[in-house]
């Protein structure tokens, strides 16, 4: 655990050195300073770390322009276990949230959970500032997509494939009948914002496209692949980004955007670790969280609409 823990703090003095990481706190780049949005963000990932790893930079710059941002975490990241380390994550992302903001952010601070019906599906619903979190809490399909056997192997992948007619949150909160029920779910989240019918609306996930995003989660494409059903006869603009292949690229961050991003991702970490410290996503994968930090890499998908 020292050996860990060590290589934790190797990470943050090495980004020290380079002049990614500040040595006090963390300071935002840019504050918002309107309440009426320039336009509407919803970032629809799999688990409760992936937009931190693969598009942290890009939320806070939009939080902090004044944007209304909102997040879809579609499964619970439950990695087969139990409550305490789900429960935890969704903590962890809030934590990330909250340093996205900023400090002098209004109400950066506070966390207003409860509990939302949408199209009959109870889900849990956080307020900080200008986000809004959605966590559905579907079961976790594992990197090959097949699901644990925690939760009978349910997964995205199985029941877009039609191998599993409805899937179960893991606590038991929501069951949603098949691909279209979880879209037509999802479609609401996207649209819940009154004020999105006067912003345009982009959508950011991970890449569907195996050939631009190979070797990805398949919970990550699924995400990908529900947006991109979704998009279809809707006006969005839509942002896809790169995965696990993220850390093969060439470092295309600047030493303010690394910075950034280091320290939404180090909040969310040093979250589970105060529960147990053997859930450092970093600890896991040393080299490649650190080589995330200096990338972000996305496309845009072709204008949607009726069609």
């Amino acid at each position: 655990m020292t050996l860990i823990l060590g290589r934790l703090l190797a990470f943050g003095a090495g980004l020290l050195q380079l002049g990614v990481m500040s040595p006090a706190r963390f300071e935002p780049l840019v504050r918002y300073t309107s309440n009426l949005p320039a336009q509407h963000d919803v970032f629809v990932v799999a688990h409760e770390d992936d937009w931190q790893l693969f598009m942290g930079d890009v939320v806070a710059k939009r939080i902090r322009a004044g944007d209304s941002v909102i997040f879809i975490y579609l499964t619970a990241g439950d990695d087969g276990r139990d409550s305490l380390y789900w429960q935890t994550r969704e903590r962890a992302a809030l934590q990330s949230t909250r340093l996205a903001i900023g400090p002098d952010a209004a109400d950066s601070a506070a966390v207003r959970c409860s509990t939302t019906e949408v199209l009959e599906h109870a889900i849990r619903k956080c307020v900080i500032a200008n986000t809004e979190s959605y966590f559905m809490r579907l079961p976790d399909g594992k990197r090959n997509g097949l699901g644990f056997g925690r939760h009978d192997y349910q997964s995205l992948r199985r029941l877009r494939g039609k191998k599993i007619g409805t899937m179960l949150a893991v606590d038991g909160s929501a069951a949603y009948h098949g691909w279209q029920d979880l879209m037509a779910t999802a479609n609401k989240l996207i649209g819940s914002r009154s004020s999105s019918d006067a912003a345009e609306i982009i959508v950011h996930a991970n890449d569907p496209s195996i050939a631009a995003n190979p070797h990805d989660h398949f919970d990550h494409r699924m995400a990908g692949l529900l947006v991109n059903d979704l998009r279809k006869g809707q006006t969005w603009n839509t942002r896809y980004y790169v995965g696990y292949a993220l850390a093969t690229r060439a470092a295309n961050r600047s030493a303010d955007e690394a910075r950034e991003k280091t320290a939404i991702f180090l909040a969310y970490d040093k979250e589970m670790m105060l529960v147990n410290k053997a859930w450092s996503a970093y600890a896991e994968h040393p080299a490649f969280y650190s080589e995330c930090m200096l990338r972000t890499y996305a496309r845009k998908a072709r204008a949607s609409g009726n069609r």
